[in-house]
Parts: C-alpha cells; structure tokens; sequence
C-alpha cells in the first residue's frame, strides 16, 4: 500500500506503533498469518497466509481505521492511500526467498539505513534473532527457506551487492 501521491503514511513512530496495533487487530479479525512486513515511509508491505479469502476486507479493515486515526491524530481529512493494495500471490520458494531479501532491503536501497538489521520497522530483526518477534508474526515459514539464521542473513547481504555497472561504449 503507498500514500496517495506518496505522501509520508507515518509522520512518527506513535504512527508506526498504532498501525502494527491495528495490524495485530487485523490478523486476529481475519485470521492472517503474517510472515513478513516492512513499513516505510510512504507505503507499507505485508508477506500474509490467508486460509479464507480475507485479504480484501481485512485490507480495507486495515487501511480504513489506520487512515481514519492517522486523519484524526493529525488534523486531516481525505484519502491517506493511493488506491487498492497490490496484491501478489507467492508461486515457489524461490519466489518465497526474494521476497524475504525484498522486505529486508526495501529500507536499505530507499537510503533509510546501511543494514537491514537497523530498520526498526521491519520483521526482519525478529527473523534473525536480533529481537523477540511481535506475537502475531510468524517467522517460522521463512526460516525454514534457510539451513541456519546465519544462511538467511547470508542471503539477504547478497543482494546488497552493488549490481555491475554497464560497459561504456567504445
């Protein structure tokens, strides 16, 4: 989900805290399982399970009452979101495994921190052990991608590789 015109969707970390409240909420509702977020500053990403057909309505759960706080604790009215999510359904582990590394770097390649490890508002520090997990993440589906925590952090540092600059033409 990305702000309208991508705009900031979190001013502070109260903001940040009150969405992974009513994300909580969220997944209690409709029965998710999250597996993997990140939330930047103008859009947010959710890796989830759904064992109903929930993500519509829990989407609109999820955006409607974070927006109608965010408005209300801010001062302002209208759309905080741009449009419908994007959704993206998960085909194979290798496609499993990119969007672990892709929820990691998000915050690293938008220049919000040298590493991974140091965005707060990512499940990645939960998956590596760096903090205890919020109680409705399950990490357990990702890890198993992996031989060893460190296997993971392996991966994910890979893709932090610069990508090889094009040969200039002669």
């Amino acid at each position: 989900m990305r702000g309208n015109s991508r705009q900031l969707i979190y001013l502070t970390d109260i903001d940040r805290g009150m969405f992974m409240e009513i994300l909580r909420r969220t997944i209690t509702r409709h029965g998710w399982e999250l597996h993997g977020y990140c939330l930047m500053d103008n859009h947010f990403h959710l890796l989830v399970h759904t064992a109903e057909p929930t993500v519509s309505i829990g989407m609109c759960y999820l955006n409607s009452l974070y927006a109608r706080k965010f408005n209300k604790r801010h001062g302002l009215s209208g759309h905080l979101f741009e449009r419908r999510f994007h959704a993206e359904l998960v085909t194979s582990d290798e496609h499993l495994r990119e969007l672990v590394r892709y929820l990691a770097l998000n915050p690293v390649r938008a220049g919000l921190c040298l590493s991974p490890a140091d965005w707060r508002w990512s499940s990645y520090r939960a998956m590596v052990g760096l903090e205890p997990a919020p109680d409705f993440l399950s990490s357990e589906l990702l890890r198993a991608q992996f031989s060893s925590i460190p296997a993971l952090e392996r991966f994910v540092r890979e893709g932090m590789k610069p990508l090889p600059s094009p040969v200039p033409w002669v």
